[in-house]
């Protein structure tokens, strides 16, 4: 009998724990949208609307000088997680910066909840830049082509300004992001590109705990195009710097310093 009685209650417990499983409701996974803003600055300085054309900045190399125009594009913003699995909306965003067009993005992806590496590219990578393959950008602020003789494709960065020269004079400088371009001659013509190098960057912003609301600010250093690792002399590369393949190496290196993250913040 007391055997009987133990089995008896040992059947009932396992009866129990088993109901007890199938009752379990697994976790939903929760998708949700990653909100990002772009911000800029000059060395830590807030660089606003009302700075443009009236702030004056010092750059690495001494010269005086002021902007009038910041407009840069960034792709493909990827989210990674700890399994390897990465999420990429495959799109695209032009900011302006003195207007603020466009300095709140919100890619065209949804991902479950967790942590990520979050990546993007500034400019467009070779694949991406495809001649003429975006008509918006073809009308973008007076064109954001690049010219075919060039090399074709996309701007990654208008910067211009004006600065005060070695002879004392205020010189406007245009200082043009594109893909590297190596002509044998110039100025550049149809039969004159010999090498096409992609000079976009991609920017690691780090690990990010994404949950609903999430907020990224992707903060640009502009000071760091003109000084690290290449202290930048205006006197010498201010203009007619996109079919210059060295400048756009130099500027590469530079590009990959002015880039950073900044706040990360819970919308209610």
């Amino acid at each position: 009998m007391k055997m009987n009685k133990f089995a008896l209650i040992l059947a009932i417990g396992f009866a129990f724990v088993a109901c007890d499983s199938d009752d379990e409701t697994p976790t939903p996974i929760v998708n949700t949208s990653v909100d990002f803003t772009f911000t800029q600055n000059w060395d830590g300085a807030n660089i606003a609307n009302s700075d443009y054309e009236t702030t004056t900045y010092t750059n690495e190399n001494g010269e005086e000088l002021t902007l009038s125009k910041l407009v840069y594009l960034i792709s493909d913003i990827t989210f990674t997680n700890v399994a390897g699995d990465v999420f990429d909306a495959g799109d695209y965003n032009l900011i302006d910066a003195r207007t603020g067009t466009n300095t709140s993005f919100t890619p065209n992806i949804e991902i479950p909840e967790g942590d990520y590496t979050v990546s993007f590219t500034y400019g467009f990578d070779d694949e991406d830049n495809i001649d003429l393959a975006y008509p918006d950008l073809n009308v973008a602020d007076n064109g954001w082509g690049v010219p075919v003789p060039l090399g074709g494709g996309y701007h990654y960065m208008r910067l211009e300004g004006k600065y005060i020269n070695a002879m004392n004079d205020e010189t406007a400088f245009q200082f043009h992001n594109i893909r590297a371009n190596r002509h044998s001659s110039l100025p550049p013509g149809p039969t004159t590109l010999v090498e096409l190098r992609d000079t976009s960057i991609e920017v690691n912003l780090g690990t990010i705990s994404v949950t609903t609301g999430t907020s990224i600010e992707v903060k640009m250093n502009v000071a760091e195009w003109f000084k690290n690792p290449n202290q930048w002399d205006l006197n010498v590369l201010f203009s007619v710097l996109m079919p210059n393949f060295d400048a756009q190496l130099l500027m590469n290196e530079n590009g990959q310093n002015v880039f950073s993250r900044g706040a990360v913040t819970v919308n209610p």
